[in-house]
């Protein structure tokens, strides 16, 4: 039996649907629940960004730490713990695609925490016993994501402002590379992992494809025949101190699993425009 926490969120939710289609038990935690039932968890509670410094300082550490040790400490019964992590841990990278080895510089409170937690996890499953697993994800897009802003899923938020033709501000003009991946191919290669990966292990789950962000813009003006006019804009001081510029994952493990990714962000695009 999976436990999942944190499973009737953008990603939670395709991964009950995934699990579904495959036919595997599971049961998704209440949200105020620390307690499951099964001797596997997926573990996807966590925040979503940097800025909750400016509103709750404490928040990042409260959800993303100490709410995953209470759950790891009330469930004994727990064999394997698969935990969801993102690529912000990585930081900024000399070389790309980055490795699951590559050294971690996480920065802002998010990254951090999320760095912090994967440690936390690796120490107390390896003095208890615990087979575990990390997942990295790549940026993720798709129908029914409710938390999209200029904080979470910008490129869907931008989309939006286009669709309205409404001017457009992007830090580096957009020259910029992000890995994205479609949220239900993102599920797809998560549960595949559960069962084609080792034990014990680090995986990146992405595309592995160097998408310029000022391409994927320029692509959905065209799409939508907006008149969004765009302008290049300077990096407020914050996003300097906790924004990475540059990201792609080496998703090699993932490939070697026969995981094969039928996501493409360009392609998808006219989905994402009529889903807003």
């Amino acid at each position: 039996m999976i436990s999942i926490f944190g499973g009737t969120g953008f990603l939670g939710t395709e991964i009950q649907k995934c699990l579904r289609t495959c036919d595997i038990d599971f049961e998704v935690v209440p949200r105020n629940s620390l307690i499951c039932t099964g001797d596997k968890v997926v573990y996807l509670i966590s925040t979503t960004d940097n800025y909750n410094i400016f509103s709750n300082p404490f928040l990042d550490i409260e959800t993303n730490l100490i709410h995953l040790m209470r759950v790891l400490e009330v469930n004994p019964q727990v064999k394997e713990f698969n935990f969801i992590s993102s690529w912000f841990v990585y930081g900024d990278q000399e070389k790309l695609p980055v490795k699951e080895d590559s050294i971690c510089k996480p920065k802002g409170m998010y990254s951090i925490t999320k760095r912090c937690a994967e440690e936390l996890l690796e120490s107390y499953c390896k003095t208890k016993g615990i087979d575990y697993r990390i997942f990295r994800m790549s940026n993720l897009y798709g129908v029914g994501d409710k938390g999209v802003s200029k904080k979470k899923n910008a490129l869907q938020y931008l989309i939006s402002k286009i669709k309205n033709n409404e001017p457009i501000n992007l830090y580096f003009n957009g020259n910029f590379y992000r890995d994205y991946l479609r949220v239900d191919e993102a599920a797809r290669a998560i549960v595949h992992c559960l069962d084609k990966t080792k034990m014990n292990n680090t995986i990146n789950i992405g595309s592995g494809v160097f998408q310029l962000f000022g391409d994927i813009i320029n692509k959905a003006i065209e799409l939508t025949g907006s008149t969004s006019p765009v302008f290049p804009v300077d990096q407020p001081d914050f996003h300097k101190i906790v924004q990475t510029k540059d990201m792609c994952l080496d998703i090699t493990k993932l490939k070697e699993t026969g995981f094969k990714c039928q996501s493409n962000v360009i392609q998808d695009l006219k989905l994402l425009i009529n889903s807003i």
